[in-house]
C-alpha cells in the first residue's frame, strides 16, 4: 500500500514573501543568520509578517549544533510566539524546526528558503551536530505548515552556492527515487526534480536568475520526495563526514553521489537508468544509462567547479584514515542508510572513501 502526504501548504513566486500577512500572527518570531540581519532582509521580511511584535534570533551558523538548538529553544519559549518563521538555507530550517520541536510551541511554522538545496520546507528532517557528529532528528511535527519561495530572494546567489545547493538538490532526487519506502508519486516528484535540475543548473551557475525558480520548485519536490521515499547511502556518509571535517553538504554529496551510485548499482541499476533516460542522457542499454548518468554527474561537478575528491575539499587523508573506524560507524549507523536500496556494510563504506579519496 502506498501512503502519500503533504500537508505543507505551498506560496511561491515573486513577491511570495507578502503572504505572511495573510497568516494573522501577533507575536513573530524568526529565525535566521547574522547576513540577513545585517543585510536588512530578516528585518523587511519580519515587518511584511505585520505583526505587532516579533524578535530575530540571528545565531545560524553553518551545521547547527545541539547547544545552540538549547539556546534558542529557551529564547523560544520565553517570547511564546504564534508564528515562527525560518529564512535562510537548510541550516536556518534545521534549526528552527528543531527549536520547534523541543519547545512543543503550538504555532504555524513557515520555513522561507534562500537557497535551492536542502528541501527542509517539505520534510520531516531536521540535523543537529554534537562532538563532531551529524544527527538527524525525522518526526512529522518537524514539516512546517507553509512553505514560501520567493524568486526575489535568489537573485544574488553566490556562484559556490548555486553548485553546491544544487548537488543537493540532484543528491536528494537521485536517492529518492532508488529509496526503499518510494512509490508511484514519490518516483514522479524525485524524476521532475532530477531532470529540472541537471538541466538548469549550468545556467543558473552562469548568472541566468530567470532559471532559478525551476531550480528552487525542483528543490522543494526532491524534498517532498525525500521525505515520504527516504534518503540513503550518499547522505549518510555526508553527514558522517560533514561532521568531522566541516566541508559543505552539498560540495561532500557532489563528491560521493557518482560512487554511491556505482556501488547501489548492483540492486538499483534498472531504476537509475530510468532517471538518466529521464534527464536526457539516454542509453538504449541499462548498463550504457547507468555509465552515461555516472559520467554526466562528474561532468556537471567539473562544470560548477566542485572538488572531485576529498582531498580537493580539504580533507587531510591522514586525518581520515585515523579516524576511519569512526566515521565508518556513524555513517552505517545513520538513519538514512534505512532506506538505502541495498544494505549497507562496513566494507561499503570503506570502499566509497577510498574511491572518493583517490585511493583507487
Amino acid at each position: 500500500m502506498e501512503v502519500f502526504s503533504c500537508p505543507t501548504r505551498l506560496m511561491a513566486g515573486s513577491g511570495a514573501v507578502k503572504m505572511l500577512a495573510q497568516l494573522g500572527g501577533k507575536r513573530l518570531f524568526l529565525v535566521s543568520d547574522p547576513y540577513f540581519s545585517n543585510n536588512g532582509w530578516a528585518k523587511q521580511i519580519a515587518e511584511a509578517a505585520n505583526c505587532q511584535e516579533y524578535v530575530i534570533f540571528d545565531k545560524v551558523q553553518p551545521d547547527p549544533t545541539v547547544e545552540l538548538a538549547a539556546e534558542g529553544t529557551a529564547r523560544l519559549k520565553e517570547f511564546g510566539p504564534d508564528l515562527l518563521v525560518a529564512l535562510g538555507g537548510g541550516s536556518a530550517m534545521d534549526l528552527a524546526k528543531a527549536m520547534a520541536y523541543f519547545a512543543k510551541v503550538d504555532c504555524p511554522l513557515v520555513a522561507i528558503p534562500t537557497t535551492s538545496g536542502s528541501g527542509s520546507e517539505m520534510t520531516d528532517f531536521a540535523i543537529l551536530t554534537h562532538d563532531k557528529v551529524k544527527h538527524p532528528i525525522v518526526d512529522p511535527k518537524l514539516r512546517p505548515n507553509v512553505a514560501i519561495l520567493d524568486s526575489d530572494l535568489l537573485q544574488q546567489l553566490p556562484k559556490g552556492l548555486i553548485a553546491e545547493a544544487g548537488f543537493d538538490v540532484l543528491c536528494h532526487a537521485a536517492e529518492a527515487y532508488v529509496g526503499k519506502d518510494g512509490g508511484m508519486m514519490t518516483d514522479l516528484l524525485a524524476r521532475e526534480a532530477f531532470s529540472t535540475a541537471y538541466a538548469a543548473l549550468p545556467a543558473s551557475y552562469a548568472g541566468n536568475t530567470a532559471v532559478r525558480l525551476k531550480v528552487h520548485m525542483a528543490s522543494t519536490m526532491a524534498g517532498l520526495a525525500f521525505t515520504q521515499a527516504g534518503l540513503g547511502l550518499c547522505h549518510a556518509m555526508a553527514h558522517s563526514l560533514g561532521g568531522m571535517f566541516h566541508v559543505a553538504h552539498g560540495r561532500l554529496n557532489a563528491i560521493l553521489l557518482p560512487a554511491v551510485i556505482g556501488c547501489n548499482a548492483h540492486v538499483a541499476g534498472k531504476k537509475y537508468a530510468e532517471l538518466a533516460r529521464a534527464a536526457g542522457m539516454g542509453g538504449s542499454a541499462d548498463t550504457i544509462a547507468l555509465r552515461n548518468l555516472k559520467n554526466g554527474l562528474i561532468r556537471l561537478r567539473r562544470e560548477l567547479n566542485l572538488p572531485e575528491t576529498l582531498v580537493q575539499a580539504g580533507v587531510d587523508p591522514r586525518v581520515l584514515w585515523r579516524s576511519v573506524d569512526t566515521i565508518v560507524k556513524a555513517a552505517v549507523e545513520d538513519p538514512c542508510c534505512k532506506t538505502n536500496p541495498m544494505p549497507v556494510e562496513d566494507f561499503l563504506v570503506r570502499r566509497i572513501l577510498e574511491e572518493v579519496t583517490g585511493r583507487v
